[in-house]
């Protein structure tokens, strides 16, 4: 405690420390999901203010969550060499300033949502910042069941997204919302296995349990990445089989076979990482999972209805 009060006297934490609390990088990208599955609602309105609010709401909660992972975690942040230098595991901010940003952020974020959009809305959002802090950060020790409860959180943003296309009172087509969030909710298992094949070395130092085998980067790990890589491939075109998205025109056509590239090129990385059983091929399926999503969530939105 005695560290933490004298870098805050010192004046070390500042702005750029608190946002660094929010992850900015990985925001961003959990936010772009969401607001690409709110303009996939149809009739939606293409009002760029409530674009604006949807992503400030988004990056707030989500912001939230990922300054209270920090906060629970700083003690084994400070023992890796990627997280050691984060605001709460160096110092820099103490964790009651942590534990402070946090509320507020958490708090304007949920109301933003409730009040420019809806409560169903704000309400999906509150239950995956709770989620995600309280029950997939402390998990991520105790069994690797923890991959799959941290989806849930990092899939419920396409759904909230969703949701917040409709007015309040508007009967929600949640067919529509639960296939947006089956695309982010899939998609997690390859994209964060390779991070964990990557960092294995250091999550083990740590305690953490995050790979599907107990005996860490395994040939079962890899063939688990290859089967929800494959599965991406359905989820992903669902949309045009429900009416979110058509294949009746050009726009429509371009999209869906960007979308069939894309699962194919995730895929082989895939293939590749079962064939080479090595921290290269991992880190390319990692890179390569960073470049899938955007351009299915653009391709569903290029082939929209």
């Amino acid at each position: 405690m005695t560290k933490y009060k004298k870098l805050k006297r010192s004046g070390e934490g500042g702005v750029r420390d608190f946002l660094q609390l929010m992850k900015p990088s990985l925001s961003i990208m959990v936010v772009f999901s969401s607001v690409i599955s709110y303009l996939l609602v149809p009739d939606v309105m293409y009002d760029w203010w409530r674009i604006v609010l949807l992503f400030a709401g988004g990056m707030l909660v989500t912001g939230s969550a990922n300054t209270i992972n920090q906060v629970v975690e700083k003690d084994t942040d400070a023992q890796m060499k990627r997280t050691a230098k984060r605001p709460v595991a160096s110092g820099r901010l103490s964790p009651e300033q942590g534990w402070g940003f946090a509320i507020f952020t958490g708090a304007l974020g949920i109301f933003v949502l409730g009040y420019y959009f809806n409560w169903t809305a704000a309400t999906l959002a509150a239950f995956s910042l709770f989620l995600y802090a309280f029950v997939y950060t402390p998990l991520k020790k105790v069994n690797s069941v923890a991959v799959l409860v941290g989806a849930f959180p990092g899939a419920l943003p396409c759904l909230i997204g969703w949701v917040a296309g409709y007015v309040p009172g508007q009967p929600i087509n949640w067919l529509g919302g639960i296939i947006m969030f089956g695309i982010q909710f899939l998609w997690q298992f390859p994209h964060f296995w390779a991070i964990a094949w990557v960092a294995h070395k250091d999550y083990s130092n740590v305690g953490f349990k995050l790979l599907p085998s107990e005996k860490g980067p395994t040939k079962f790990t890899a063939l688990q990445t290859v089967v929800y890589a494959l599965l991406m491939l359905p989820i992903t075109v669902a949309p045009f089989f429900v009416g979110i998205c058509s294949y009746n025109n050009v726009k429509g056509m371009t999209g869906l076979g960007l979308i069939i590239l894309a699962n194919i090129f995730l895929i082989a990385r895939a293939v590749a990482l079962y064939s080479r059983m090595d921290v290269p091929a991992a880190r390319r399926v990692m890179f390569g999972s960073y470049i899938h999503l955007p351009v299915v969530l653009l391709a569903l939105l290029l082939a929209k209805s």
